[in-house]
């Protein structure tokens, strides 16, 4: 968020708190993108602050507490409090349980690799709707499209970007592999290591899709660890996944640090991996 926004939102997250009986003097920056996650202190609760896009908190608050209840690794809801949506000055808010990081910081991937696989099992268990992953896929190459929201993107990248979300996507969902409800980003930056293990947060893009497309997500490492894994699909599912985010990057409103240098760098990788593969990551 920038800084106008940010103050408000800190604002609204620390009222919110308050009016619940929630002692919130202070409040940390955990995490600032499209959505701020602030710890609240000193009542220790995690504020997750959104522009008020309420479906989609009420989807992730519904889904982590279903996970919960059937002891899948997810993060739990504040404890003690009604597990809703909070609206106040223009923003959605959910409050969550704070882990405080566990030795070591460094999450071991033997672990993570059985928390994703205990987290999918969860997740098979849960019918509901979701997006398919190539939804995401669309609104990636929906994006590489428009000039006007990506004007410093290069013609050869753009060419290259829209083929890359266009073949890949075919060919991984013409694959027919076996399709679930995903996490659709459990990157390591939605795991956290706990005193009680990985837990997953940010379920706000979970999607249908195989397996191999939330593994693409996760360091290589993961994906090694993790049985019954198409390896020709994740192959072909970590390039489309790099060619999401690096589209992501090229967009004018984007407010990730450092993001131009990042889509620079990840259109090399995504040239790279093109060049690797071939056919394989083709199809």
């Amino acid at each position: 968020m920038r800084a106008p926004e940010r103050r408000r939102a800190t604002a609204a997250a620390l009222s919110t708190a308050s009016a619940l009986g929630l002692r919130s003097d202070d409040a940390i920056v955990l995490h600032d993108s499209n959505k701020l996650t602030l710890r609240l202190l000193p009542c220790d609760v995690v504020a997750r602050v959104a522009p008020p896009a309420r479906q989609v908190a009420r989807f992730e608050v519904g889904i982590a507490r279903r996970l919960a209840r059937s002891g899948s690794p997810v993060a739990a809801l504040a404890p003690g409090l009604e597990p809703r949506v909070h609206e106040r000055d223009g923003f959605a808010i959910t409050l969550w349980t704070y882990y405080a990081p566990a030795p070591p910081h460094e999450l071991p991937l033997c672990d993570y690799a059985d928390a994703l696989q205990r987290l999918h099992a969860g997740m098979r268990a849960l019918d509901v709707p979701a997006p398919r992953f190539t939804d995401r896929v669309e609104q990636a190459r929906r994006l590489v499209a428009d000039h006007d929201r990506t004007p410093a993107l290069a013609d050869a990248d753009r060419e290259l970007l829209a083929g890359t979300l266009r073949d890949l996507g075919r060919a991984i969902a013409a694959r027919g592999a076996p399709e679930q409800l995903l996490h659709g980003e459990p990157h390591p930056g939605n795991v956290l290591a706990t005193q009680s293990g990985p837990v997953f947060i940010d379920f706000e893009t979970c999607c249908h899709g195989p397996v191999e497309f939330d593994l693409a997500h996760a360091p290589e490492e993961v994906g090694e660890r993790y049985p019954g894994v198409d390896h020709v699909l994740l192959r072909q599912c970590r390039t489309l996944v790099l060619a999401i985010v690096t589209a992501w990057r090229w967009d004018r409103d984007d407010q990730l640090p450092d993001g131009p240098r990042l889509g620079t760098e990840w259109l090399g990788r995504i040239r790279t991996a093109l060049d690797r593969d071939g056919r394989d990551t083709l199809g």
